[in-house]
């Protein structure tokens, strides 16, 4: 069935980006129908826009990623971008005047890796009411910010929630998904209990594959790419003891509901 959907990468990766022909080759022999791929800043909404114009099974998603976790980031050398202080209120005027051409806002959030921080909550919530505005679905990154993050979203009017990767407790996860948002898997989950524990414990109605290509590759010592979403696919159907096509369906109708 060509109806596998990477519900989360970076294409405008410089690990990938170089090769997007190929990715995208590789994606396609293996059935993925749609790819979104997620910017994190002004460069990388504008890499992310430009390569979703190229290629028809690219969607692009645009969002403002926590600032100061991804300066961290950059200068720990984990994403190869320029630290730029930028205007965020220039940003989301960017983003609403490309509402058409983005499925989501995204990728935004918390991370208090470093700590609590004021400036990304009153970011956060600013996405969060674009999301309001431009009626689109909101993807959430909540790393060592889960509870915080959920209490802001159960704030909101938002209903269209899809929580990347989330690593909270079980509680919590609990409370996500008896509010009827959604949880993505991303291919690590071959080998993390606790995305094979969340896998079991929320609905097939609930559930996207991700890949977060380049990272959480399925494979050690391989960079991952859209194509290998199928690893996240096979594992989900294994454990929640479904045939494939049948879970492959499932998250196609999600994509439905929430991204089209």
């Amino acid at each position: 069935m060509d109806l596998l959907i990477d519900a989360h990468s970076h294409l405008d990766h410089p690990l990938l980006m170089n090769k997007i022909e190929g990715i995208v080759k590789n994606a396609e022999k293996v059935g993925v129908k749609h790819i979104i791929t997620n910017g994190i800043n002004p460069e990388t909404n504008r890499a992310c826009l430009e390569i979703s114009k190229k290629y028809d099974i690219i969607r692009c998603a645009m969002g403002i990623y926590p600032r100061n976790a991804l300066k961290r980031e950059i200068e720990s050398g984990e994403f190869p971008l320029k630290v730029s202080d930028f205007d965020i209120d220039q940003e989301i005027d960017y983003i609403r005047k490309n509402k058409n051409n983005i499925v989501a806002v995204s990728e935004v959030g918390l991370d208090f890796v470093d700590g609590e921080n004021r400036q990304q909550v009153e970011d956060f919530e600013k996405m969060i009411s674009l999301a309001e505005e431009l009626k689109k679905p909101i993807v959430v990154h909540s790393r060592k910010a889960e509870q915080k993050c959920v209490e802001i979203l159960e704030s909101s009017k938002l209903k269209k929630i899809v929580m990347h990767c989330f690593c909270g407790k079980k509680s919590l996860v609990k409370r996500i998904s008896d509010k009827g948002w959604y949880l993505t898997i991303p291919t690590i989950v071959v080998r993390s209990q606790q995305f094979q524990d969340l896998v079991k414990s929320v609905p097939i109605t609930q559930l996207f594959c991700e890949t977060d290509s380049p990272y959480l590759s399925p494979y050690k010592g391989q960079y991952n790419e859209p194509a290998f979403v199928v690893e996240s696919y096979k594992k989900t159907a294994e454990l929640k003891q479904m045939d494939v096509n049948e879970v492959i369906s499932n998250i196609y109708m999600n994509w439905q509901k929430v991204f089209e």
